[in-house]
Parts: structure tokens; C-alpha cells; sequence
């Protein structure tokens, strides 16, 4: 039987950027968060905190295709499907927004020996209004830390 609350990781999560008009913006977090496992699925779990807001973000992973959802401070469900466009949504206290993801890049790697490691690589336009506002790579690496 799956546990719930997973198991602790530590996670490497790096962002970046390409606006269609602008410069390279690069973001390097460490986190500690949770990798569950449930079916054949994982999902990983953890908590940022941005300009003194709580988000919680939950990241379902399996071979296929990926969600990226977010809840607290804005409230996003980003879909990855590699080769499609997929239909997704953002909210933040200044409204809703429609949002498009076009997956050009999707791996996701998870390790069961002694403890479970992982890593999740994506690249996606993201696309508003039905123009691309630029080219997103999100990396994360995990390792499971013991208590």
C-alpha cells in the first residue's frame, strides 16, 4: 500500500526562461518536498514561498505526460504532453487566464534502489491569446532524505 505523505526528498528545481522579447531568466531553487507513489504514477510535492506567499505544488509524473499544478498564491494546471498543445489555466488576485502548452521535451526518470531519486526535464511554449510568450525549461532532480 502506497503512503500518502511519501517519502521526504530533496529537491534541485532549476527555470528558465527565453521571453519572446526579452533576455534569459534563470531560477535555482532547493526545496525539500514529498515523492508519492501511487500505481504507476509519482507525484511530487512541495511548498514555495514567493514574496511572503505560500504555493503548493504538485507534479504528477508518469511516462507519458506530466501535470504541473499549483494552489495557494496563484493557481495554475499546466499540462505537458509531449507533441501536443494542451489546454491549461492560471489564476492570480488579478484574474483567470487561459494558458496553451506546446511540449517540445519531456523525460522523467524515477530510481527505486535503496532510496528513490528522480528527475523530470520538460521545454514548452507557452502560449496566450494564441501567441507564444516564450520558451519554458523546467529541471528538477530529486533524492529521497531519510529523517
Amino acid at each position: 500500500m502506497a503512503n500518502e505523505n511519501g517519502k521526504t526528498v530533496k529537491i534541485k528545481l532549476i527555470s528558465s526562461i527565453i521571453p519572446t522579447e526579452g533576455e534569459l531568466e534563470k531560477y535555482e531553487m532547493w526545496l525539500e518536498g514529498n515523492c508519492v507513489e501511487k500505481g504507476a504514477n509519482h507525484y511530487l510535492r512541495y511548498e514555495e514561498v514567493q514574496e511572503e506567499t505560500r504555493i503548493q505544488t504538485t507534479i504528477k509524473l508518469d511516462e507519458a505526460k506530466a501535470f504541473i499544478m499549483r494552489s495557494g498564491g496563484v493557481n495554475m494546471r499546466l499540462p505537458l504532453n509531449l507533441g501536443l498543445r494542451e489546454n491549461g489555466h492560471y489564476e492570480s488576485p488579478f484574474g483567470s487566464l487561459p494558458i496553451v502548452t506546446d511540449t517540445h521535451q519531456l523525460s522523467i526518470e524515477v530510481t527505486q534502489s535503496e532510496k528513490v531519486s528522480g528527475r523530470f526535464k520538460t521545454q514548452y511554449d507557452l502560449i496566450i491569446g494564441g501567441n507564444s510568450v516564450g520558451q519554458y525549461t523546467l529541471e528538477i532532480q530529486f533524492t529521497e532524505v531519510y529523517s
